[in-house]
């Protein structure tokens, strides 16, 4: 099963989405992420930041949602709620939820303080994704309805 980590623009809570993601699989799963608009980039913070989490980063960079190397089973849209900001819409007959999550990429103030937002975002997709995994995945992939129900739960859990 393919899960596409979804927002803007591909270079921060999608990379950290992904590179958890993978980091904490079931064998059979994979994650991969992309942008509508990438900026061309992974934020240097958050390369760092899944380093300092023991994830391997190699290999991870801001990608178009056009090309995917797979067609995902499954789309989260992590787009925040802060200033308007909407989720794209990918397109396909795909299992959809959206896990929310404010863009540490644009944070502002001390070092401490924009790290802070980083971590914020990085903690909130774990325990998203920690969640996840511990699904019955393998009896809920046979009922998309009951995985999207748990999916949207997940959502709104740890924010």
């Amino acid at each position: 099963m393919n899960v596409l980590f979804l927002c803007t623009g591909n270079s921060c809570r999608s990379i950290l989405g992904e590179a958890t993601f993978n980091h904490l699989a079931p064998p059979g799963w994979r994650a991969l992420s992309a942008g509508s608009k990438p900026t061309g980039q992974v934020h240097p913070r958050s390369l760092a930041l899944l380093a300092r989490e023991g994830i391997d980063t190699r290999g991870y960079h801001s990608k178009s949602w056009d090309g995917l190397p797979v067609t995902p089973d499954i789309v989260i849209t992590v787009c925040g709620s802060a200033a308007g900001e909407t989720c794209p819409a990918y397109l396909g007959p795909v299992l959809r939820t959206h896990w929310g999550v404010e863009d540490s990429a644009h944070a502002t103030g001390t070092d401490a303080q924009i790290d802070a937002a980083f971590h914020k975002a990085y903690r909130t997709l774990r325990s998203r994704i920690e969640a996840f995994v511990a699904l019955p995945l393998q009896n809920l992939q046979s009922e998309p309805a009951r995985l999207k129900a748990e999916m949207d739960r997940i959502g709104t859990q740890f924010a």
